[in-house]
């Protein structure tokens, strides 16, 4: 409490007490723990022992002496210290993302703390975490977890996943071995590529990278999360990230958000890849909810990633009124604090570009094109107000986990219900291909319902603020119509 400086790092083990850094935290201090902070050198090793092994591999085989050998090695010392940095860079970014969360995760990690205590896995006194008195007085005081506890919490997710899937088929999944590689430096990658799947730790490595960057990229509480509300397994988890990362292409998108370090404000930046993390989560709980068939992950891929593309491409013409608006301001916004224009429409578009993964199956299932289906989708939010649904849904309060549970059930519902309709009204003009003259034909054979649902609507948006029960009984009526 009695330091006056901004920022500490511990160059060793042990600096500061857990104690220590936690009050330090409290009072504004930026402190992460002695293990963050000191996690390269245990990089280093774990990189240093399984190359030896891999080079040794090469040796036994006649592919290398030991005076090339040696040379190989040193020749790696940059790569490695890349890798290396790379991975503590994403940690501390994970860690700093979340903090600006702040309160609204604390229900969700207090909820991961007893999972952990449950199974026998923290003993929160010994890793000085908060009591659940504690918590309870943050709440209160609108405090979240400080950084130093937030990292404690980082650390035994992914061990915890680690544990999970080193023991799952996951790690054997061919596409999934590109984490192997992906873990050496880039010589090995020319040269030895075809030693590595005989690696007698290769499925601790792809478990390991795995855990990591996943880790890194959703945040502590996400596998918690999703095991919450799905009931899934960690490795269907895995597997479901790992396709909506690369249906998305967030690889990319979060490699142009790093590379504007130093040249936009980092509240930007954090910004963005919470935007990018909410395309990420609605995802995977629609891949656990809607597609629990164990095809393998490049077959599904081959199936969603061509009709991501072609949304992509038409944005942002084909969206509704609203949509376009909401798309348009958003993006001018991040271009006048300095992001690139195409980065910032690409942001923008995040929440939009969700709606590919409904569009596809309608299309799939309706034998109709992309385009014509993503049309009607955003056709129909424009024409039954569905923009107008979502804003209220998303203005819940969520001062509670259970609360935050039942609006992220109300959005999960409305677009289920977006995709019902899309399917209702494709259905009932099978031979229409315009999807302007599909929604004429589908308007006049249920006018009724619909004018009923326009009146509702009118007379709620009259009555201003919603409560939970309301937008059930309008999300009802949606479902009815659709």
């Amino acid at each position: 409490a009695d330091l006056r400086c901004k920022v500490v790092a511990e160059g060793g083990n042990l600096g500061f007490t857990q104690l220590g850094r936690v009050e330090y935290a409290l009072r504004g201090g930026r402190i992460f723990t002695d293990a963050i902070d000191n996690s390269a050198g245990v990089d280093c090793s774990d990189h240093e022992v399984n190359i030896k092994i891999l080079v040794g591999l090469a040796m036994a085989e006649g592919e290398l002496t030991e005076k090339q050998r040696n040379k190989f090695l040193a020749d790696m010392t940059e790569d490695v210290g890349h890798l290396v940095l790379a991975d503590n860079y994403y940690q501390t970014q994970s860690l700093s993302v979340s903090g600006v969360r702040g309160e609204k995760l604390l229900d969700s990690q207090a909820a991961f703390i007893r999972a952990l205590e449950k199974a026998g896995r923290l003993n929160r006194a010994v890793e000085y975490l908060p009591s659940e008195d504690e918590i309870a007085d943050r709440r209160i005081a609108k405090l979240g977890l400080t950084a130093p506890e937030r990292a404690v919490l980082l650390a035994y997710s992914k061990m915890q996943l680690f544990d999970e899937l080193v023991k799952s088929g996951l790690v054997d999944d061919a596409y999934a071995q590109s984490a192997l590689v992906s873990y050496f430096p880039r010589l090995l990658q020319e040269r030895h590529a075809d030693v590595m799947p005989r690696h007698p730790l290769r499925r601790e490595i792809v478990a390991t990278v795995l855990a990591n960057t996943m880790i890194n990229r959703t945040g502590s509480i996400f596998v918690h999360r999703m095991v919450e509300e799905t009931g899934a397994a960690p490795d269907e988890i895995t597997r479901a990230y790992i396709l909506v990362r690369d249906i998305f292409g967030l690889e990319a998108m979060w490699a142009r958000i790093d590379a504007l370090d130093n040249k936009v404000p980092a509240a930007i930046q954090y910004e963005m890849l919470i935007e990018v993390g909410r395309l990420l989560l609605r995802a995977t709980l629609w891949f656990l909810r809607r597609r629990r068939e164990r095809l393998p992950v490049g077959e599904v891929l081959a199936i969603f990633r061509p009709s991501l593309e072609k949304l992509r491409g038409s944005m942002p013409a084909v969206l509704s009124a609203g949509d376009r608006e909401a798309w348009e301001a958003s993006a001018a916004r991040l271009a006048e604090a300095g992001v690139p224009r195409e980065l910032a429409e690409a942001v923008a578009g995040m929440n939009a570009l969700y709606a590919a993964l409904d569009v596809t199956e309608v299309a799939h299932e309706q034998k109709k094109s992309v385009e014509s289906m993503a049309a009607l989708y955003f056709a129909l939010v424009g024409e039954l107000e569905l923009r107008w649904f979502g804003e209220k849904i998303t203005a819940l309060p969520t001062e509670t986990s259970w609360q935050a549970l039942a609006r992220n059930a109300l959005r999960d519902d409305l677009s289920a219900q977006q995709r019902a309709l899309t399917q209702a009204v494709a259905k009932a003009a099978p031979e229409a291909v315009d999807p302007a003259a599909m929604l004429v034909e589908w308007k006049s054979r249920y006018a009724p319902a619909l004018l009923r649902l326009k009146t509702m609507t009118e007379e709620l948006k009259r009555a201003g603020t919603l409560d939970l029960a309301v937008l059930s009984v309008l999300l009802r009526e949606l479902r009815s119509l659709a």
